[in-house]
């Protein structure tokens, strides 16, 4: 099979999640579609596509280059192939948290979580800069030794296995959340504007990261979607461009600080 044919492959799973989801929303009379979000998330959909030679061809760029400066030669084998995936998830974890906790990443990843309806199409909707910067996150492990080519197919199954995180489908796992996988109702969290849930649950595949640096959370009320400031745009371009904007304009605050105003705001009316 080339990759092609395994580009398609995964392409119609994805599909078929998605008309399976729409099916059960209209059957069980569940609102977690919006036309206008929807179509919203496409346009930045087919936009990271047109962008994806470039972007991909960006992380073999930068890897390649890191590689040269190796300090010890790992092997490919089972084993590290293991380690390669638990360092990308490392990897992951702190760059989504960096995400959230560093306002001018913020602005990068505001774009994701400004959807204000949880389902599939939620989790193409990714910023069209976020692909060229995140790289620099993985550089380390590039120098440690792991192959740039194993690390960029650990990334990629783990992006594939969160499309399928975003959905209300898809209801608590009992025992086995919180446990080692990531699960749809620990990411509906992480989605949540609700104050207890800001900054939680970063992990992708894995939420063991979480439980180890203390940042998991489980889904105990009912979660607000969206970003603390409410609805932000159904632009793409605005979506993309518009927080980077605001933070150069000096007028940008990651979420806690929204929260902590608006505590402050009430504290003054009382």
């Amino acid at each position: 099979m080339n990759t092609n044919n395994i580009q398609y492959y995964f392409a119609g799973i994805v599909l078929v999640a998605l008309v399976i989801e729409i099916i059960w929303s209209k059957t069980k009379n569940k609102s977690v579609y919006n036309l206008k979000e929807s179509l919203g998330n496409l346009g930045i959909f087919i936009g990271n596509n047109i962008m994806k030679p470039i972007s991909l061809g960006w992380k073999y760029l930068v890897f390649g280059w890191v590689a040269e400066y190796h300090f010890f030669s790992i092997p490919t084998n089972a084993f590290t192939i293991i380690l390669a995936f638990l360092a990308a998830e490392l990897g992951f974890y702190w760059y989504h948290r960096l995400s959230h906790e560093t306002p001018l990443l913020w602005t990068l990843h505001h774009t994701h979580h400004s959807g204000m309806h949880m389902n599939l199409s939620t989790a193409v909707r990714l910023n069209w800069i976020g692909a060229f910067v995140s790289p620099i996150i993985y550089i380390p492990f590039v120098l440690l030794g792991f192959s740039p080519e194993i690390l960029i197919i650990c990334i990629t199954s783990g992006l594939f296995f969160q499309y399928f995180l975003h959905t209300e489908a898809v209801k608590k796992l009992g025992f086995f959340e919180g446990l080692f996988f990531n699960t749809p109702s620990a990411h509906r969290v992480h989605h949540g504007s609700n104050e207890k849930y800001i900054d939680k649950n970063y992990g992708g595949t894995l939420i063991i990261f979480d439980r180890l640096f203390g940042t998991y959370q489980k889904e105990t009320e009912k979660v607000k979607y969206g970003v603390t400031t409410g609805f932000y745009s159904n632009n793409p371009f605005k979506l993309n461009f518009l927080p980077l904007v605001e933070y150069f304009k000096g007028n940008w605050k990651r979420e806690k600080q929204h929260i902590k105003e608006n505590k402050n705001k009430l504290d003054l009316k009382n």
